[in-house]
């Protein structure tokens, strides 16, 4: 089978790339090649940049796939250009979404693929919701060969996932743990969070690949274990070999003190969220996610500390992380109010 990823690199598709090629097909990623070391032994990189629709169209010409995944799509007009490109050229269009895109806040905590799609907090979200309708209605009026995944937290090696953490210097929270300093944790703590290691998530996606039952279906993979957020955090710092001070703060408050943080939190992670794995298991009964969170933070941090160079800390994150802490403080009351 001749499948095509656009991107394919990240941190989610490395590990889908990797089980891609170990299964035998033929991939090929189409990509600039800024990560050329997460691309696995075996796959075929096509230079390109899917932003630049008709020199990709051009490089295309001669090919045709059984599968197409577009890792990079995030706007309704991403998925515009991916319907003109691959129409009529492969069997299989899978777009990933996200599961951000499910009702925020949630009418039930339960969530599976029926559970109404609806973010008004975090634009992220409306782009994936606008272009997931957009795909569908390809399908149903065009028979365009469309397959959604909606992944949640899902990390590896190179992501230590928490609500809050430098994006570009995951170590950083790692590193302030170690320091001693107090650990911002949204809300009471208590709210319900399932994290994913990316070669849980690969197994299961990679049983929906040429799978032909699979199309006009949305599907998301995550993990069966469910975690508080203090479990999360505590885990994080089980595998660093530390206690962590934990500060509970309202989602609201750390919203008010950075905006930035109002998609992330108000529209995803301040709810628990909580997934019904039947679907994807009907179509993949093979699909179980073994990774625990903890292991999956045991490699991770293995992985930073073989690769110090990765071990790099965002100061004006954790400066940030001070100040919201010391304002927090300082709106509580000296003594209890009776």
């Amino acid at each position: 089978m001749n499948v095509l990823f656009i991107g394919g690199t990240g941190l989610i598709s490395q590990a889908v790339s990797r089980l891609v090629v170990e299964r035998g097909f033929k991939l090929y990623l189409l990509n600039r090649g800024q990560h050329p070391s997460f691309a696995p032994a075996g796959a075929k990189v096509i230079h390109g940049d899917i932003r630049d629709e008709q020199a990709v169209r051009e490089t295309l010409s001669d090919k045709r796939f059984d599968v197409v995944v577009d890792w990079v799509a995030f706007t309704p007009e991403h998925a515009k250009a991916d319907i003109r490109l691959f129409q009529g050229k492969t069997d299989q269009y899978v777009y990933i979404s996200s599961a951000s895109a499910y009702q925020k806040p949630p009418s039930h905590y339960l969530i599976t693929e029926s559970t109404p799609l609806a973010n008004p907090y975090w634009q992220y979200s409306r782009d994936k919701i606008a272009s997931e309708e957009l795909l569908m209605e390809a399908y149903r009026n065009d028979g365009f060969p469309v397959t959604i995944v909606r992944p949640s937290f899902t990390y590896g090696d190179t992501m230590i996932p928490a609500a809050l953490n430098s994006w570009s210097h995951p170590w950083s929270l790692v590193h302030r743990m170690r320091q001693g300093k107090k650990i911002l944790v949204h809300g009471d703590g208590t709210s319900l969070w399932t994290m994913t290691h990316n070669t849980d998530f690969a197994k299961g996606f990679v049983g929906l690949l040429g799978n032909q039952q699979a199309l006009g279906n949305a599907f998301h993979i995550t993990s069966a274990e469910v975690l508080t957020w203090d479990q999360i955090y505590q885990a994080i710092g089980k595998a660093a070999g530390v206690n962590p001070t934990l500060v509970h703060v309202p989602s609201e408050f750390l919203v008010k003190c950075n905006p930035d943080y109002e998609g992330g939190l108000l529209g995803d992670k301040s709810a628990s969220a909580v997934f019904d794995n039947t679907k994807i298991k009907r179509f993949v009964p093979e699909y179980h996610a073994s990774v625990s969170f903890l292991q999956g933070m045991q490699k991770t941090l293995a992985w930073f500390e073989a690769h110090p160079e990765r071990c790099t800390v965002d100061e004006a994150w954790d400066n940030e992380m001070d100040e919201i802490l010391a304002a927090y403080e300082s709106a509580l009351p000296k003594r209890p109010i009776r």
